[in-house]
């Protein structure tokens, strides 16, 4: 699983308690809410909270539990998913999701106050990314907002089809598949194929393959060029991952010093 650099950001969230629930933007009267977070003292502060103010709280600790609920008939106005859970990070379970179907607007919960797991949260498909030490007031709020606007993800398209070789991408859903297999990438290492898919032939400098998964100019690591360790890691593990479906797996080369290219035939949309 590729891991977002932290810029020092990580706060416990000092959790602030609803205001009175006559609060008519923060009334979630016959808004389901199913609720994933490994904290069990958090999730029943909030769950509290947004209960009192009128929503239908489904309480679970993982995305296991979230995935069963779903697979056995649950539903859900909106789903809102911790940033970071022990196994698997919320941006991977959203993917998850995803590809399982589940259409359910996401909401992210997080006590990272850095700008690029914002910026990682939208990209990858969720429609908020709220602060946990705002409280539920506000969290009610958001939620409100999204649902009574009609907010929706994008609309699967099981028939949108990159490909480039042997290697088949589906973006809507975040998916490689490497001669028919799929290659099991994670959303953040599925960027970084896209791009240099979108590029094959072509090298793709280090800060251009980082930019795809933080903001543009984001500086991680030691010096100023540090981020080219970060990039080398994930590279690495998207080779591995490609091999342990096939162990010949050698399209994507190296340029010391510069970034990296997809060296495939030129790609095809459908």
């Amino acid at each position: 699983m590729t891991v977002l650099n932290r810029e020092d950001a990580t706060v416990s969230p000092a959790y602030a308690p609803a205001s009175a629930p006559d609060d008519a933007a923060a009334r979630g009267d016959g808004i389901k809410v199913v609720l994933v977070d490994d904290d069990e003292d958090y999730r029943e502060a909030v769950g509290g909270e947004l209960t009192d103010l009128g929503f239908e709280v489904i309480s679970l600790s993982d995305g296991g539990a979230m995935f069963d609920y779903f697979a056995d008939g649950g539903s859900s106005d909106v789903i809102l998913l911790d940033w970071r859970m022990p196994g698997a990070s919320g941006l991977d379970l959203l993917g998850q999701a995803r590809r399982r179907g589940i259409m359910v607007p996401v909401v992210f919960l997080t006590g990272m106050l850095a700008a690029s797991y914002e910026n990682a949260a939208l990209d990858g498909g969720a429609l908020d990314f709220v602060n946990k030490s705002r409280g539920a007031t506000i969290l009610a709020k958001r939620l409100n907002l999204i649902v009574k606007s009609g907010k929706r993800p994008p609309e699967q398209q099981q028939d949108e089809l990159i490909e480039c070789g042997a290697l088949q991408l589906r973006p809507q859903i975040s998916r490689a598949f490497w001669h028919g297999a799929d290659v099991n990438l994670t959303v953040v290492e599925f960027n970084i194929v896209h791009l240099l898919v979108r590029n094959a032939g072509e090298y793709v400098t280090y800060r251009a393959i980082y930019d795809c998964v933080h903001h543009v100019g984001f500086i991680a690591g030691a010096g100023e060029d540090g981020y080219r360790t970060n990039v080398r890691s994930s590279i690495k593990r998207i080779r591995n991952k490609f091999r342990t479906v096939d162990d010949g797996f050698g399209e994507i080369e190296n340029f010391l010093a510069f970034g990296y290219r997809w060296r495939g035939a030129p790609v095809s949309a459908e």
